[in-house]
């Protein structure tokens, strides 16, 4: 299905009348971009955003280096603290109004925050997604998201980082995340999509060694900017080179 997008992007290489090219992009904090925590008040936690480099914005740089003629439109549809259900909710407003050739959707972080109970919510709620994306003839592919922290990193010291941190890192260890990431990827290729398995590689990484949690920029569930590479480097490959 994704070989629909490679002809679009082709075509309007070598015709620049052909209608735009465009990427939307549905998910969480990390597709919206961002980064370091810092605290507001003595309860309260807001993020630092950095949008240019966010993974939809690197992927764009990596399409204007091959095709320089050519301007991808990115849709940055990703919020932070945001879920499939609500993905769902907001999937006519935000992502098929703008008519796109592509969608990537990537949910997981914050569903899994509920526990294995509520798993069929996430299931269901990408089901209707890509079900839906499918009936609008619209390409997608589902990306798995990042790893969270493994340990408590020595760089927290804040009582409610490390609170934070502690919960992320139970979902991590205890098998919550993974067992929402994978019935996700059977979700997604039952109903057509292409899967992108960017936590793999993170397994990946952990499994060989590589301190996953120093990769975080927050040290809780945010990739370094750097890091935002590896999402980016995976959807091209996944878009171009299969």
């Amino acid at each position: 299905m994704i070989k629909r997008f490679v002809e679009k992007i082709t075509l309007k290489s070598t015709d620049l009348y052909q209608k735009p090219v465009t990427i939307a992009f549905l998910g969480d904090s990390v597709t919206q971009g961002c980064f370091e925590l810092y605290k507001i008040g003595e309860n309260g936690l807001q993020t630092e955003f950095d949008s240019g480099n966010s993974y939809s914005s690197k992927l764009k740089k990596i399409f204007s280096t091959l095709y320089p003629n050519v301007s991808v439109n990115i849709i940055n549809s990703g919020i932070s603290g945001d879920n499939a259900l609500s993905g769902y909710n907001r999937l006519d407003r935000d992502i098929i109004a703008y008519n796109p050739d592509l969608v990537v959707v990537c949910f997981g972080l914050n569903d899994c925050s509920l526990g294995l109970e509520q798993i069929e919510r996430y299931t269901s709620s990408l089901q209707n997604i890509f079900k839906k994306l499918k009936e609008k003839d619209i390409d997608s592919i589902f990306m798995t998201p990042n790893m969270m922290d493994t340990k408590l990193s020595p760089h927290l010291t804040d009582k409610l980082f490390i609170e934070v941190a502690t919960n992320c890192m139970n979902l991590q260890n205890e098998g919550v995340l993974d067992k929402y990431i994978t019935k996700a990827k059977e979700i997604a290729l039952a109903e057509g999509a292409a899967v992108c398995d960017c936590y793999s590689k993170w397994q990946a990484l952990s499994n060989n060694g590589v301190d996953t949690t120093e990769l975080l920029s927050n040290y809780i569930n945010h990739p370094t900017r750097e890091m935002h590479w590896l999402f980016a480097y995976s959807l091209f490959e996944k878009i171009m080179l299969n």
